[in-house]
C-alpha cells in the first residue's frame, strides 16, 4: 500500500465520521429526566394506595 492509497484512506475515513457525526447532531434531543415533583407525586400515590389496601386488614 502505498502513502498515496493511505492518504486517500483517511480522508475517506474522516468525510464518513464527518458525516456520522453530523447524523448525531441533527437526531433529536433526548427527553428530559423526570422532576424531583413527579417522583414525590409517585411516591405519595404509591402511599396512598398501600395504605388503602392495609387499612382493612387493620381493623
Amino acid at each position: 500500500m502505498t502513502v498515496a492509497d493511505m492518504n486517500r484512506l483517511e480522508q475517506a475515513a474522516r468525510v464518513s465520521m464527518g458525516e456520522f457525526q453530523d447524523s448525531e447532531a441533527s437526531a433529536p434531543p433526548l427527553a428530559p429526566a423526570p422532576r424531583v415533583s413527579l417522583r414525590l407525586v409517585a411516591m405519595v400515590l404509591a402511599a396512598v394506595i398501600v395504605a388503602v389496601v392495609l387499612l382493612p386488614l387493620a381493623y
